[in-house]
């Protein structure tokens, strides 16, 4: 093992337990211990005391310090202390990281311009699965309250279990024998909107409240955690929605204008419960086990309520009354007989998740340690989206009609429109379709209307069902050798193993009135007098009030019949499938610990070596008679990869370094897009290949997107409570997923139409492919700089800044230019903050440029649109009355904090125009009182 002296604030951390933050090192426990009880032993030091946030910033910057890897940190601290209401909020200020909001929480997480879906998330170490359709975690379904910290490796090494291009992303639970003493804790908050109730079925306010138990046993041989969090959070939104933009021409000019909108006010309450716990045992002073349990149940219910406004998509006649010369887009308009859609609709977003681990260390020698780990997790998600329609009369020229006008309001906030009815009146407004929509064949069957002058007016609602159930069950062994070298300290030998399954099943449903009957009934029905909840106010659009009513009380008591979808639209074939996999690699990595002219030089090197095998069932589909018919597919592809990494730290003095890395990396496949779901069409001509098949989905044989990545580093450690770092990244990519065509073998599948097997197997697919090449530079710059370096006077003072620059030049397989998703070329990030004598104060700024995010779309499918940056402020405040001095009151803080104080909004565009808003979704703000008591 390479001697050194250790500094002050290393002894104290090392004294404290901190070194086990660093699990991901070789080292064993014993060692560790060994060695800080001999430096303990040696050295008499002063160890200075912080605690509250101060604490949790030292802590975050020594595990920066003393990682091998390139590392951003937030200890349990920094999560506890003031905590938030999830764990994406604390992330999304961590340097080069960005978040994208999910009805205005942080939820999806990007690392240095990358999208979600290109970072690897691990729970203690482990792979995490997804209530998403792809592997993208959201992290809103994480309680920040039972965690004890996060990292995130900006460069791998070839131990690290979890993959991505961008980094991985490890979430900790709290290790109870690293702590000293019993400790029960409660939490208690109680949280506001800044909007009143939009809905009058809406929540505007919640609670959330966390009890907390750890203790030792057995002459501390035994340790044992447990926390428990439930939670109701309430969240509201004012939301323009566009249709879309269509192009005409007029007078030999090119002009757009509105096609539809849809805006509406959402009240969502998220109902969460999690319960975690962690036992740790080492009966002896060579082995150590720890089983950890994490479950979440979590349920997002949503009631939106508006109006949908078609315009020059719709039946009235239009007017143009102002245009916008530069871009030739209509921004004030008109159209008369004109009749809407008035929408009462609600939404379930209901997932439980549940994950356990298992792991054994045992030093069977001085020089071995070996190393077991087991883990499984899963998740299961059920969406049900009901959208309800009323109107003035069933169908396209049934009921009164409206004149209606608009005028687009500056700053990409969408439009106010004018309009003549009351959409309040519930004589006027009643249940039952006002457009055709919705046509099917089945539908019309179902209430034998063929040929009728009510054919394709038979939805009076819809709702869209789709669930997921992800699973994935991994082993781990690795083998630790002590080296008696110049060079290497230890090495590391590895084996592991993982299985992952997910499964989609999409199905919507057409709603109709159960009193409907043909042709005497026109099929409008006035709301029973027991649903009805009042009024929505649309003033933010023009649109006045609108009918409230109880939708899921409707449905519930028999108010509409439900039909599938799915007998006459093929895309919930598509939409449904099952993609496995199964990954098996093997990794050696030897840890450097050495000295280069006098200047000690740390790290690791190593490779890592994955074997996949996947494989798809979905569905081969074609339309007979208006119905789906389908055949089952099963489609396997297997791929490997080689993955040497390098990581470099050189110690120019006790204070400054330099550090390098280099890897090759792996993003896998969406796992939508691997799905062997598709259409299959036999042609009576071939195509350009000589293929009569053709085939449209997703693509099975997809394989993993690469990328070589380096990074140099300067570090200076000037304080034990600051630090400045440059860093510059370079990652050269290769192999991206972009849409083109594929073959694709059809032997066996029998030709949808007469059931047959056709002489030709082979086909032409079109969808995801593999290819193309590119780039992604950058730099980063990052500080905290307490201010007691300038002035005693002013010690608890201190700001937390740093600044991402990135660019990126990718191009398509047929050499077209292309812009990453999730690609902010700056980010940034600032807090100031005072924290002595029990009281803390901060405010935080966190800031993204432009990128392309994926949304939800219709029929919850993943969409990318361009989205606009955002700066967002919060702020906190904090009394722990133990810190301040009052010994009575030992173990009692409490807090005040503000989210969106600036009420920044989201806002998407569509296409090129920024005049042609798809979304503006104004969140307001939410603020938190709390407290928490510890004994």
């Amino acid at each position: 093992m390479l001697n050194f002296k250790p500094s002050r604030m290393t002894l104290a951390l090392l004294s404290s337990g901190f070194v086990a933050l660093t699990a991901f090192s070789a080292p064993t426990f014993a060692a560790e211990e060994a060695e800080a009880a001999k430096a303990e032993q040696e050295i008499e030091v002063e160890v200075i005391q912080v605690t509250g946030f101060r604490k949790s910033v030292v802590e975050s910057i020594n595990l920066k310090r003393y990682s091998s890897n390139v590392v951003e940190a937030i200890s349990a601290e920094d999560i506890g202390k003031l905590p938030d209401s999830s764990i994406a909020e604390s992330i999304a200020r961590l340097p080069g990281l960005a978040a994208q909001r999910l009805d205005g929480r942080a939820s999806k997480v990007s690392i240095r311009g990358f999208g979600e879906n290109e970072s690897g998330t691990t729970l203690n170490g482990r792979e995490q699965v997804s209530i998403g359709d792809n592997r993208g975690v959201e992290f809103d379904l994480y309680p920040s309250e039972i965690m004890s910290g996060v990292t995130v490796f900006k460069t791998p090494n070839a131990s690290l279990e979890g993959e991505g291009i961008a980094g991985v992303i490890d979430l900790q639970t709290i290790k109870p024998l690293n702590q000293d003493g019993r400790v029960v804790q409660f939490n208690g908050t109680y949280e506001k909107t800044s909007f009143d109730k939009l809905n009058p079925d809406g929540d505007d306010d919640g609670l959330k409240g966390t009890f907390f138990y750890m203790d030792q046993f057995a002459d501390d041989t035994l340790g044992v955690a447990f926390a428990y969090t439930t939670m109701t959070s309430p969240n509201q939104e004012k939301r323009w929605n566009a249709w879309g933009y269509p192009e005409f021409e007029a007078e030999g000019k090119q002009y757009s204008i509105l096609g539809g909108a849809k805006p509406f006010v959402r009240s969502s309450t998220l109902e969460r419960d999690s319960a975690m716990l962690v036992v740790e045992a080492a009966p002896t002073n060579d082995i150590k086990m720890t089983f950890d349990a994490l479950y979440v149940d979590f349920l997002d219910t949503k009631r939106l309520r508006g109006i949908e406004v078609p315009f020059a998509w719709g039946q009235g006649s239009l007017s143009a009354q102002n245009i916008d010369e530069a871009t030739g887009f209509i921004t004030a308009g008109g159209t008369d007989g004109q009749r809407v859609v008035v929408r009462n609709d609600v939404e379930r977003r209901d997932a439980e998740l549940i994950s356990l681990g298992f792991n054994t260390k045992w030093s069977v020698a001085d020089e071995w340690v070996l190393d077991f780990d087991a883990s499984y997790s899963e998740v299961q998600r059920d969406v049900f989206s009901v959208e309800s329609y009323s109107g003035t009369g069933r169908g396209d020229n049934r009921g009164a009609a409206d004149s209606l006008g608009y005028v687009f309001n500056s700053g990409n906030t969408g439009a106010t429109f004018s309009h003549g009815l009351d959409y309040s009146d519930y004589n006027l407004m009643q249940l039952g379709g006002p457009l055709s929509w919705g046509w099917s064949g089945a539908l019309n069957d179902k209430y034998g209307v063929t040929g009728t002058e009510y054919e394709n007016q038979l939805q009076d609602g819809f709702i869209n069902a789709p669930n997921i159930d992800d699973e994935l069950m991994s082993l781990k062994f690795a083998a630790s050798q002590e080296i008696d070298s110049d060079f290497i300290s230890d090495i590391t030998y590895g084996v592991a193993y993982r299985e992952r399954e997910k499964t989609k099943k999409s199905e919507g449903y057409f709603m109709t009135l159960s009193s409907f009957s043909y042709p005497d009934n026109p099929g409008t029905l006035s709301v029973p007098e027991q649903y009805r909840l009042g009024s929505t106010s649309l003033d933010f659009i023009g649109m006045g009030d609108m009918i409230a009513y109880d939708t899921m009380g409707l449905i519930n008591d028999g108010y509409f019949d439900l039909l599938r979808e799915s007998l006459t639209n093929p895309s919930h074939a598509t939409k449904s499938w099952r993609v496995s996999e199964t990954v098996t690699s093997a990794f050696v990595q030897a840890e450097i610990a050495t000295e280069v002219s006098g200047m000690e030089l740390t790290g690791n090197f190593g490779v890592r070596y994955v074997y996949t095998e996947q494989s798809s069932k979905g569905n081969a589909f074609n339309t007979v008679d208006g119905r789906v018919v389908a055949i089952p597919t099963d489609i396997s592809h297997d791929y490997s990869h080689f993955l040497p990494s390098l990581n470099l730290s050189l110690k120019i003095d006790d204070s400054q370094s330099l550090r390098f890395g280099a890897a090759k990396t792996i993003s896998r496949a969406r796992l939508d897009e691997m799905n062997a779901s598709f259409t299959a069409e036999y042609k009576t001509q071939p195509d350009d290949q000589g293929n009569f098949w053709h085939v449209s989905g997703g693509n099975p044989a997809l394989e993993p997107k690469e990328a070589i990545g380096l990074d140099l580093s300067y570090e200076n450690y000037f304080s034990d409570e600051g630090y400045f770092a440059v860093a510059l990244f370079h990652k050269d990519i290769s192999n991206w997923i972009f849409d083109g065509s594929y073959a694709v073998d059809m032997t066996g599948v029998a030709n949808p139409s007469t059931g047959l097997l056709p002489a030709t197997t082979s086909g032409t697919g079109s969808g995801k492919v593999n290819g193309g090449e590119g780039s992604l530079s950058g730099y980063e710059i990052s500080a905290t700089l307490p201010f007691n370096v300038v002035s005693e006077s002013l010690d608890g003072f201190g700001v937390i800044a740093s600044y991402t620059g990135v660019d990126s030049d990718m191009k398509d397989q047929n050499g077209n230019k292309f812009q990453l998703p999730g690609l902010s070329e700056n980010i940034s990030t600032f807090t100031i903050y005072y924290d002595n004598n029990g009281f803390s104060a901060r405010a935080s700024m966190r800031h993204r440029g432009d990128f392309k995010g994926d949304v939800y779309g219709l029929g919850f499918d993943t969409v990318q649109v361009d989205i606009l940056g955002e700066t967002i402020w919060d702020a906190q405040i904090g009394y722990d009355f133990g810190d301040a001095g009052y010994e009575n009151l030992e173990g009692l803080a409490i807090t005040l904090q503000a989210y969106n104080l600036t009420e920044e909004p989201f806002t998407s565009l569509q296409g090129d125009n920024a005049l042609q808003v798809r979304d503006y979704q104004d969140y307001g703000s939410s603020y938190l009182l709390g407290f928490s008591y510890k004994f």
